[in-house]
């Protein structure tokens, strides 16, 4: 479907920028009943909500740097978020081996006590202290390691966190557009106008052209800056540093399903996850950039980083040939110049302007906040006609959700093998854990696997590829394969190239 924007569009709020933050606000602003446009230059979670350690938590190394407020509403919005997508949001047990030359087992039980009060723990296990000759994640951990932890945080599918916030957005009726850039903010008045241009020829946007807006969000991520010094000429990432986290991927290191979190001499800490069924996924670095274009793929010294992290604890060792996929994010931290990047705030920092029309431009934050950050950019927005609508979110289900109270996405995929019998067990969790209910979507036409169509790679059939290019925004075999899903870790060149050449197909015959 094409889209046809002219100048005698007037939104009420155009948001810049579709990753989690931008999404979000988006989501939350149409469901307010408020007339929303957001636009992304390159794929909605294109560049760092897609690269994060997929992980909703409180921080419990931020316990360290005494930020107590951002660790109490993190574990708030852990059981938000757990209650309101349980398909892509799930409980994780941490795994925490004590290293008596790093910090004294006292103060990480006094942490943890601490981190478990913090929160509510309606739907997660409280932290326990464990001994790894009785415990199934002792048996790959070097035997010098007796004692540890194990406590709760949740894991989330990121780039799909994103997606489901814009299609929730596009059914509220906001515009929603992916590869159209904002070139342009130029005031009058009580408005701005915002210029959108095409990126790539298979855009939604029929042509280059300008819609005025209300009240305007950047919420552009590590380019937040740029954007926001055009419109006020002066420099306003003083306090901003972007930073870049990177993450390798190996295969399958241990067959349970603890999580590790590695304590390193650095005084940092590495996630070592169990990724994808096969994989296990480990991360991330932390290096400082100038630029948000610096650099974004991984380093060897980064590789090798996160490599001796994983082998000062584990009995297997692993090396640099070993890594299978490895990706890489740039993010915005706020806190003045410092070495030590651990010691900069993970919490997000609004800029407020409203002469001559409103604006907000979003610094930093996580990716378990961004529901509270959406709520928190709306408020500012309150004294405009028709923005003072409640806040809605905290309950609202995202798209696929509504698989249970009581169900999880194993549950789920498990009640899909009954209604679906011939569907296998891999394919059922691959489809809960990604869809939740809108697996019915792609599932109701199919009596068996042949109707599923063309098998591109394991346990991607041409069904949900038809799915993704009419209700999620695709248009590239990497939005399929990178951020609607993870297929790509499996795929040849030539499988690729394959799933390129059917959604080309797919997509030209809808224009004609």
């Amino acid at each position: 479907m094409t889209v046809e924007l002219s100048e005698q569009d007037t939104f009420d709020l155009v948001v810049i920028g579709g990753g989690i933050n931008g999404a979000g606000i988006a989501r939350d602003a149409a469901g307010r009943g408020l007339k929303t446009l957001l636009c992304e230059r390159d794929d909605f979670a294109e560049h760092t909500s897609s690269a994060s350690t997929k992980l909703i938590h409180g921080g419990l190394r931020y316990l360290e740097h005494y930020q107590f407020g951002l660790v109490r509403h993190s574990l708030r919005e852990r059981e938000i978020l757990l209650k309101n997508a349980p398909h892509i949001i799930w409980p994780l047990r941490f795994v925490l081996p004590h290293d008596r030359t790093l910090r004294p087992k006292w103060i990480i039980r006094a942490g943890l006590f601490i981190y478990d009060s913090l929160g509510p723990m309606q739907r997660l296990e409280k932290s326990s202290q464990i001994s790894f000759p009785k415990h199934v994640s002792g048996k790959v951990l070097k035997s010098s390691y007796k004692h540890g932890f194990v406590y709760s945080d949740c894991w989330v599918q990121d780039s799909r966190l994103v997606i489901l916030n814009v299609a929730a957005a596009e059914a509220f009726g906001a515009c929603v557009l992916n590869r159209t850039q904002c070139t342009d903010l130029k005031p009058e008045q009580n408005y701005w106008w915002v210029r959108l241009d095409r990126n790539g020829d298979r855009s939604m946007l029929k042509d280059a052209c300008q819609v005025r807006a209300r009240a305007v969000v950047n919420a552009t991520g590590a380019w937040v800056g740029s954007i926001d010094q055009n419109i006020h000429q002066e420099g306003s990432q003083k306090s901003v540093q972007l930073i870049r986290g990177s993450h390798i991927v190996v295969k399958k290191l241990f067959d349970h399903s603890y999580a590790y979190i590695f304590q390193t001499p650095d005084r940092r800490v590495v996630f070592c996850i169990p990724y994808e069924r096969h994989y296990t996924l480990i991360g991330t670095t932390e290096k400082a950039l100038d630029r948000p274009d610096e650099q974004h793929e991984i380093s060897d010294a980064e590789i090798e980083y996160l490599c001796e992290a994983v082998n000062r604890y584990l009995e297997t060792t692993i090396k640099a040939n070993q890594v299978v996929w490895a990706f890489s994010g740039v993010r915005t931290l706020c806190g003045v110049d410092t070495t030590d990047t651990s010691r900069l705030s993970r919490d997000y920092r609004l800029k407020y302007d409203d002469s001559p029309a409103p604006i907000v431009s979003v610094f930093g934050g996580k990716i378990t906040t961004y529901r509270l950050l959406a709520e928190d950019v709306l408020d500012h927005f309150r004294g405009l006609k028709g923005f003072n609508s409640p806040k809605w979110t905290q309950d609202g289900i995202l798209p696929g959700g509504d698989i249970g109270d009581s169900t999880d996405a194993h549950e789920f995929a498990s009640l899909l093998t009954q209604q679906y019998r011939w569907i296998t067990n891999d394919l059922a969790i691959h489809y809960a854990c990604h869809y939740g209910t809108n697996s019915h979507s792609i599932l109701q036409n199919s009596t068996r696997s042949e109707d599923l169509g063309q098998e591109f790679s394991a346990n991607l059939f041409q069904a949900e590829v038809d799915y993704l290019i009419q209700q999620e925004y695709v248009r590239y075999a990497e939005d399929i394969i990178w951020r609607r899903t993870r297929h790509g870790i499996g795929m040849s060149q030539g499988q690729i190239g394959e799933l390129q050449k059917y959604i080309d197909s797919v997509i030209n015959f809808s224009k004609n």
